[in-house]
């Protein structure tokens, strides 16, 4: 059995009303059929099935308020729902059948349990992302068997947008992960299984004393019966029935888990040890596997790698945006010596109050005043090309080589922040991109964008625009270059070189032009800007 968690519905949704239940307990549905009717503050919303299957229990009463990200309907998957049925039209048993030693059931497919134990659940993946359907498991942060805290990572996964960290709904210990690294993860579908620590801690309470009998009719026992009291030591009904199944002791076994948990892990370590066979549980040979050294390919082999994830979505972006947007490109040089000195001027203050000061704010700073002056540049066509929307707050993304690929990470109304406050925002963004923890929300509405190429020492470019932005400008490096000052004596000065790209279907050279031009002026007499901030 599996409980379909109540995904996102909505940009800031945590609840919503049940409206009505389109089915019963007990019905079978197919994959996507409707099963309920839920209201939010904004709309009314249709819940589909994700799987096709037998719902077992409906969590809530019509009228009654529905929390995202908890359980809404167990649903029995198809293939367990006709066992489910075929179980309860079963005959009685007869008497002989009844006394007869009971069968260890068939390994099945178990959607919300683990090694056989009842209290497993399965959590299922929930929308991490609009429009994303499917992610790439990048890395497991635990094992099966392992322990886990409420809100520990368990998981990075990677969607086409972010590196997403999925952390754990509650305490307990992991008893099933669904997928190996670099598979495929489906939204709304099971991603790992997990005992509660709540359910562990009532298995392991003292259960009553079982009634005297004789030792005639006394059963066989695969483990002896303890005599005296005696500590219990706490492990899963799934470990002691391994323990029962090799007919070991559970207090030979040293655990490694909370508390002296014994885990599935020492189980297998103990009977290894016991019997010195090269045998290694699943877990163990998969992680073997991917920290053996690959051989080394031979002079004719052809690598092969598969482009997914962000660079997938780079990929597609980029070819869209090329292909569909007529690019012209305007490149100039701009003095920022004295703006390389105000910068040093403030850097003490700015560490002072735990701040990293670079360039970048007073680029990004600039930008949303001169925005101000040519809105177009900040703007957004629609699909039709019909209508130019204006767009109310400067949203300046930057490009990121991070760690999962290309990101650009844009920091919200600029016009409105202040330098450290642009600095702060910066570092985070930066260091969240290079670990490849970027949130969707950080990667959500950018109306124009910086790429740094400077950094790595190029000059000129010829960036492609971030669509369904309008304009990108490329930074190239600051070199020390002749200049002639005012009295015709050649000097020394700081010059950068930039790159704009528009698109010349609403942005024309003389736009670009007149806008870049109070943009360097902002930059090459960076007082000026104390006029123009709010």
């Amino acid at each position: 059995m599996s409980d379909f968690i109540l995904p996102d519905i909505g940009e800031g949704i945590v609840e919503c009303e049940l409206v009505k239940w389109l089915v019963s307990e007990g019905e079978v549905i197919e994959e996507d059929q409707p099963v309920a009717e839920v209201m939010t503050d904004k709309a009314l919303v249709e819940i589909p099935a994700p799987y096709k299957g037998r719902v077992t229990r409906l969590y809530y009463q019509e009228g009654e308020i529905a929390k995202v990200h908890a359980p809404l309907f167990e649903l029995v998957e198809d293939s367990n729902a006709a066992e489910v049925s075929n179980h309860n039209a079963a005959p009685a048993q007869t008497e002989s059948e009844a006394s007869a030693e009971p069968a260890e059931p068939p390994q099945a497919k178990e959607i919300n349990s683990s090694a056989g134990d009842n209290a497993s659940e399965d959590f299922i993946l929930p929308d991490i992302g609009e429009g994303i359907v499917e992610c790439e498991v990048v890395e497991w942060r635990v094992a099966e068997g392992d322990e886990i805290e409420e809100d520990q990572p368990v998981v990075d996964v990677m969607t086409d947008k972010a590196m997403v960290e999925i952390t754990a709904p509650k305490a307990g210990r992991v008893t099933k992960l669904y997928h190996e690294q670099q598979a495929m993860a489906k939204v709304h579908a099971p991603l790992f299984a997990f005992i509660p620590r709540d359910r562990e801690d009532e298995d392991d309470r003292p259960r009553p004393a079982a009634p005297v009998v004789s030792r005639e009719t006394e059963p066989a026992r695969a483990e002896p019966v303890s005599t005296g009291s005696r500590h219990r030591i706490p492990a899963s009904p799934a470990v002691r029935r391994l323990v029962r199944e090799h007919d070991l002791k559970l207090s030979d076994i040293a655990g490694s888990g909370k508390d002296g948990r014994v885990l599935k892990a020492d189980v297998l370590a103990h009977l290894d040890q016991a019997t010195r066979l090269p045998e290694t549980s699943a877990k163990d040979a998969r992680s073997a596997a991917r920290n053996a050294v690959p051989p080394q390919p031979q002079e004719s082999q052809v690598r092969i790698e598969p482009i997914k994830g962000m660079k997938a979505a780079m990929a597609k972006s980029m070819v869209k945006s090329a292909t569909t947007i007529p690019h012209f490109i305007y490149s100039e040089d701009i003095d920022v010596t004295d703006l390389l000195k105000l910068r040093e001027q403030l850097k003490p203050e700015a560490e002072a109050r735990g701040s990293k000061l670079t360039l970048m704010p007073f680029f990004m700073k600039a930008m949303a005043l001169a925005v101000q002056e040519y809105p177009v540049l900040n703007s957004q066509l629609n699909d039709d090309v019909t209508e130019i929307h204006y767009l109310p707050q400067c949203n300046i993304g930057m490009a990121v080589d991070g760690k999962a690929g290309l990101i650009v990470p844009n920091i919200k109304g600029v016009e409105k922040l202040t330098l450290l406050g642009i600095a702060d925002e910066v570092a985070r963004l930066t260091e969240a991109a290079r670990s490849g923890r970027v949130s969707p929300e950080d990667l959500k509405g950018g109306t124009i964008t910086i790429s740094n190429i400077g950094a790595l020492g190029g000059t000129y470019a010829a960036p492609i625009i971030n669509a369904p932005e309008v304009a990108i400008v490329a930074l190239g490096r600051t070199q020390k270059l002749p200049r002639f000052d005012a009295s015709g004596q050649v000097v020394e000065r700081a010059i950068m070189t930039v790159s704009w790209a528009g698109d010349h279907r609403i942005i024309d050279g003389g736009t670009i032009a007149r806008f870049c031009n109070l943009w360097k002026g902002y930059l090459e007499s960076p007082q000026t800007m104390l006029l123009k901030m709010g």
